[in-house]
């Protein structure tokens, strides 16, 4: 097997080609018409699609003589796997994806006895240069169409449906919007997305809302918007630390819309919803992980409808910022609890192979070659199924 070269060209950022995953279902039947075809197509192209068949010879309830045009005008191969790192016994799996201009990203695959989860990039590379990410670090190269996000998500739950993940085969239960990017920045899409998540077979996933988690690090009038839409996915913010002088440092974006403006969004999110939401907060030795700032943040939060996610750091090659010591980890949640803030310390699945929180960062320059080397695409192969605005396209402005 033949490894390709991880080095490539800069990405050119072009606009992706069509994809059925980016219409609605109204657009996809006119599409298929125009086409010559009828507008029932577009119904079974969505259910190949979604069910992982990305080979037209397996669309077998096409005719054959169409199947080519159809998929190159609809199904064009977004996403191209380049390869697999496994950790975890196999259970986790990280895998890097090219797109059409040859910008990377990323996805983690993660099964546990009773779920599977999928970790999604919504953009390539990441606009908001928090600087303890490895992602936020590289910068932004473009925003993801919302069939470059659906790919990660259909991926995943066929190699669960295929039994590629130790355990046999299996169900995709949950998707996290946790990759690279800042799902938020890129709102139309990823609304886009959680459409096709949510919508029942054939034309979705057919995920419960609540298995669905959309992270952010705090662009109030994203959160309002998805709050007016009616949505009840669970909603993660990326705090980190619990006072604007900290939080300016390590959330630049926090200059413009401030700890108190953001937890005012998400307490309105979870009153519409009568959910909790997550805080994310990635403990930083001698950075954030003092005793006096958990002290902070449990009064800030005691009164919230809120529950903290502890992530202890995991730290990317030639980095400053290291994971606080157990000790202090020890010491924050009892005093988080103490406070009655509901609090757990998230696992570290795929630390080993930089899959973890803040190490994706599609860079190919980390010692270790890649577990799974895939081979290069023959000439036949299609592949596998950016100030902040919401969802401006730099391509399409």
């Amino acid at each position: 097997m033949t490894a390709l070269p991880l080095v490539f060209d800069a990405p050119r950022r072009t606009k992706p080609p069509r994809h059925l995953a980016d219409l609605t279902r109204e657009e996809a039947r006119a599409a298929v018409a125009e086409l010559g075809q009828p507008a029932f197509r577009a119904d079974q192209l969505a259910r190949h699609f979604y069910a992982g068949v990305a080979d037209p010879a397996l669309m077998t309830d096409l005719p054959a003589a169409v199947r080519g045009d159809l998929t190159a005008a609809l199904l064009p191969g977004l996403l191209t796997p380049l390869r697999h790192q496994s950790a975890d016994g196999g259970r986790t799996r990280k895998t890097l994806w090219r797109l059409h201009d040859g910008a990377l990203v990323e996805s983690v695959l993660m099964r546990y006895p009773e779920r599977a989860t999928v970790c999604i990039s919504s953009q390539a590379g990441c606009g908001m240069a928090c600087p303890f990410c490895a992602t936020g670090q590289s910068g932004l190269t473009r925003n993801l169409s919302a069939a470059e996000i659906i790919g990660q998500a259909v991926a995943a739950a066929a190699a669960m449906a295929n039994g590629e993940i130790p355990g046999g085969p299996g169900r995709l239960s949950n998707v996290v919007f946790m990759g690279m990017g800042e799902p938020l920045a890129n709102y139309p899409r990823v609304r886009k997305t959680l459409e096709a998540l949510l919508t029942p077979a054939p034309h979705g996933l057919g995920l419960s809302q609540r298995s669905v988690t959309v992270s952010t690090v705090g662009l109030v009038p994203a959160i309002r918007k998805l709050t007016e839409e009616g949505l009840n996915v669970t909603l993660a913010v990326s705090l980190h630390a619990p006072d604007d002088e900290l939080r300016n440092t390590l959330v630049p974006i926090n200059t413009r819309w401030k700890v108190g403006e953001v937890l005012g969004a998400a307490d309105d999110y979870a009153h519409r919803t009568g959910r909790r939401y997550s805080v994310e907060y990635a403990l930083i030795r001698d950075v954030n992980d003092q005793p006096f700032r958990a002290d902070l943040l449990g009064k800030l939060l005691s009164s919230r409808l809120a529950h903290v996610n502890l992530i202890p750091l995991n730290p990317t090659p030639g980095s400053p910022w290291d994971a606080s010591p157990l000790p202090a980890q020890r010491e924050f949640v009892a005093r988080l609890r103490a406070a009655g803030v509901p609090t757990t310390v998230r696992d570290t699945r795929g630390s080993d192979i930089d899959g973890a929180c803040g190490q994706l960062a599609a860079a190919d320059q980390v010692d270790g070659v890649p577990t799974v080397a895939l081979p290069a695409p023959g000439p036949g192969d299609r592949g596998t199924p950016g100030s902040v605005s919401l969802g401006a396209d730099p391509d399409e402005e």
